[in-house]
């Protein structure tokens, strides 16, 4: 959820309500500034009022990476955005050119994104197989066609395409 907190809107990122045995309930927040990319908490009491921020999502296509800026074109009126590393967060390990992904636009300004929960990635390099060693089910590592690195299961070859977690970046299972 996106809130407006003191002019500027805000992602939750935790939240807490506490309701202790003497005094008023609170709700204790952990709240990262979508203008500066500070995160910080903040405790409101059970009586204070959160505006939530209208957001509008647009349907983007990853296009290319330019430094730590990474541009998206609106799939409808074809308009480009450039979005920087620490906006998409972890997700830059799993986003390859042509993927669609929502964009959540706020006063017309690109502010986050709306990540998939997992991704079909190929395998581009990881360890053979070894054979006979079917009592060994301990994960290797492998890299994907990003770069990423994750673990999978002994079984996973070259050219073998796998659905992975974004927000753990783990192995799901092979797609």
């Amino acid at each position: 959820m996106v809130i407006i907190h003191d002019g500027v809107p805000h992602r939750v990122l935790e939240f807490q309500h506490r309701a202790p045995g003497k005094g008023a309930a609170f709700v204790r927040l952990q709240l990262r500034n979508l203008e500066s990319g500070g995160s910080y908490a903040h405790r409101f009491a059970s009586g204070d009022s959160i505006e939530r921020a209208m957001l509008e999502e647009h349907e983007m296509e990853f296009l290319y990476r330019d430094g730590d800026h990474y541009h998206f074109m609106n799939t409808e009126s074809y308009e480009q955005t450039a979005l920087d590393g620490e906006t998409l967060g972890d997700y830059t390990k799993f986003i390859k050119e042509g993927q669609k992904i929502l964009v959540q636009f706020y006063e017309e300004r690109a502010i986050s994104i709306n990540a998939p929960t997992s991704v079909e990635l190929k395998v581009a390099d990881t360890e053979p197989e070894l054979k006979g060693a079917t009592a060994s089910n301990s994960p290797k590592p492998a890299t994907l066609e990003t770069g990423a690195v994750i673990q999978v299961p002994p079984f996973i070859k070259i050219g073998d395409v796998v659905r992975v977690s974004t927000a753990e970046g783990k192995y799901l299972e092979r797609a």
